[in-house]
């Protein structure tokens, strides 16, 4: 069970404020959680971040560092990007239980991720679309704001629930792919639509956009996705004949 814990991480992006970084790591650790990644923080944690981690202070410096979200979520076959905002192109969605068990399932097999954005406008539209899904933490619509460390506390608290709700841990039935692989299939995607010139190559527009919701819409397993490889691979053969 630890081992399952172990693999759920808390992302940060882009982090302004310090203190958050140490509540943050605190909310966690209350919570059973213990894998802190912080990408591109505006400031490296500080004394106020140790202040406010207080007893998470092993946490807080083993939390990992890297400077893009894609780097953060390599190597994980689910990722859940939290938003505040409602977005022109829907993208599949988890209530903040679902978003809990999802990751206490899924977690037992390997890393997942759990990503929170910037203290001023969240996660840019590039980093929501590098998630499988979006939770929205349904706060009063009069007063919906909640500080980081607070949204970072009430979904380490679903997780925590969903772990705590778990009686069996059954093997998965299927096998995804990781981040990391889901993105060179969307570049290899992206440029054998150009080549067939159904895409202009400097112009994407919503296309690619619309192609990745439907590909997280249907969330193909990994065997799936090879398939999907081998397809544009011969595609490839005949859109680049001489």
């Amino acid at each position: 069970m630890a081992t399952m814990l172990e693999n759920i991480k808390v992302v940060l992006v882009n982090t302004s404020h310090t203190g958050n970084i140490g509540s943050a790591a605190r909310a966690m650790k209350t919570m059973g959680l213990s894998q802190l990644v912080l990408v591109d923080p505006v400031s490296e944690p500080d004394g106020k971040s140790s202040a406010l981690a207080a007893g998470a202070g092993d946490v807080l410096a083993n939390a990992k560092r890297v400077d893009t979200l894609a780097e953060a979520v390599a190597d994980c076959a689910l990722v859940v990007g939290t938003s505040a905002r409602s977005r022109t192109l829907p993208w599949p969605m988890l209530e903040p239980r679902e978003c809990g068990v999802k990751m206490v399932q899924e977690g037992q097999h390997g890393p997942v991720a759990l990503v929170f954005g910037r203290e001023n406008n969240g996660l840019s539209n590039d980093e929501l679309q590098q998630c499988h899904y979006h939770v929205c933490i349904p706060a009063n619509p009069e007063y919906s704001s909640l500080n980081l460390a607070a949204a970072v506390q009430t979904l380490c608290y679903e997780v925590r629930m969903g772990y705590l709700g778990q009686e069996t841990f059954p093997e998965p039935e299927n096998e995804y792919p990781l981040s990391a692989d889901l993105e060179r299939f969307y570049v290899h995607l992206e440029n054998t639509l150009s080549d067939a010139e159904f895409i202009q190559k400097n112009h994407p527009g919503v296309v690619m956009t619309k192609l990745r919701r439907l590909v997280n819409r249907a969330r193909p397993e990994a065997q799936e996705l090879n398939i999907l490889r081998g397809i544009l691979s011969s595609v490839d053969k005949l859109t680049n004949k001489d």
